[in-house]
């Protein structure tokens, strides 16, 4: 018998003080990749443990990114997370989380929607590709630079600055950067120590006031990052910008003519059936976003009431990498739908045409400088982007329920 939570009065963090019950050792006859360690106790009960096994060494052109911070900030095990507190109330959410616990649910965190479908699509189809976390990220972000492309499935919304700071360096360096699901690269994050180790404690005040390096290091301050004391909206790496949820729409294809809808049989208007939600991200103007920014899909949503749009984006680098947003939690699923005769008529099959179009271009080399994005903003009626800094919106994001 394990001892209970503890709780930190201070931050309402929960951790569970336990000790080590059993000890899995990986060696080399492990293949690097991503694992599911299912533990079962004497009486029937079970929970998953994910695990990732890295290849430091690796040189795969792909290199693909689990979101553990994000799984942490919406991990309720001990009563607390980053969204709710003790019997549900906001006043005692979680300021700071962390990975000293288990996961809640079934203990697989966010692995099983919708990373294991892209994982799941990756490995049948061939690729050549090597994981790590967005830890890793923070820790070791020279690595980015022996890949051609950094693969993100799903929701990765929780960044520390230098995780940040590691993907804009890859993307000055002519790596690809794929984000296959929306409202990415939005909340600041530090990382702090706790007893086991580095990087395990999860801090997120989200109220620059409450945060005590306010005024004394206003970079590393934990509001989003879009918002003061240090803004520097997402859309200006991502190209897209997150407005709101919950939302279920159709995907409805833009611009068929780009590159990556080669072969699949997409024409401008075909849709992809509740594809868009439950969040989504859109091209705004008066936010920072590259000039060449390319709309791939432009989908109609109401969301709260309001009318808008979400959208797939590509741009190309300076540097020739090239960035694409799918802008919509709804891409990763589709990647396990069974297309046995190969690109079949079905828009999920269409749509991994698409997908292994955007791969096999990544995995060559800056796909940016291959394929040079196109402004099509006028086709969409979309006002021109800004390319300085600016923290305004035409309609802002729905902060507190992503």
């Amino acid at each position: 018998m394990q001892p209970k939570a503890v709780i930190d009065p201070k931050t309402y963090m929960h951790e569970s003080p336990w000790v080590p019950s059993l000890t899995v050792q990986t060696d080399g006859t492990w293949p690097p990749g991503q694992y599911m360690l299912k533990l079962v106790s004497s009486d029937g009960g079970a929970t998953f443990v994910p695990l990732v096994v890295r290849d430091d060494g690796s040189e795969a052109p792909l290199l693909m990114q689990s979101a553990v911070t994000t799984w942490q900030a919406y991990n309720p095990w001990g009563g607390t997370n980053l969204y709710t507190g003790i019997r549900g109330e906001s006043a005692t959410r979680a300021r700071v989380v962390s990975f000293d616990r288990p996961y809640g649910g079934n203990g697989s965190g966010e692995f099983l929607i919708p990373e294991f479908e892209f994982i799941w699509f990756l490995e049948r189809n061939g690729f050549d590709v090597t994981y790590w976390t967005n830890i890793d990220l923070d820790a070791q972000d020279e690595r980015t630079l022996q890949h051609k492309a950094i693969l993100i499935p799903g929701h990765d919304e929780y960044y520390t600055v230098a995780m940040r700071q590691s993907l804009e360096k890859a993307g000055d360096a002519g790596v690809n950067l794929a984000f296959f699901g929306a409202n990415n690269v939005y909340r600041r994050i530090r990382l702090e120590p706790s007893k086991l180790g580095e990087r395990r404690h999860e801090v997120n005040y989200r109220s620059a006031s409450e945060d005590p390096l306010n005024g004394k290091d206003n970079a590393q301050v934990t509001t989003s990052f879009r918002e003061a004391p240090a803004a520097n909206p997402e859309s200006s790496l991502i190209g897209n910008y997150y407005e709101c949820n919950p939302v279920k729409a159709d995907w409805v294809v833009g611009d068929a003519s780009a590159w990556m809808f080669e072969g699949s049989g997409f024409k401008n208007g075909d849709k992809v059936t509740n594809m868009v939600g439950n969040e989504y991200d859109r091209v705004t103007p008066g936010v920072p976003t590259p000039e060449n920014i390319q709309v791939l899909s432009h989908s109609p949503v109401t969301c709260k009431g309001e009318k808008s749009f979400a959208d797939s984006t590509w741009y190309s680098a300076p540097s020739g990498a090239g960035v694409f947003s799918a802008g919509t939690f709804g891409w990763s699923p589709l990647m396990d739908e069974a297309c046995p005769n190969g690109i079949e008529t079905s828009p999920p099959c269409r749509l991994q045409k698409v997908t292994e179009n955007l791969l096999k271009a990544f995995a060559a080399g800056p796909a940016g400088a291959a394929h040079p994005s196109q402004n099509n903003l006028a086709k969409f009626g979309i006002g021109q982007v800004r390319s300085g800094p600016t923290t305004t919106s035409s309609r802002p994001a729905t902060a507190d329920t992503d």
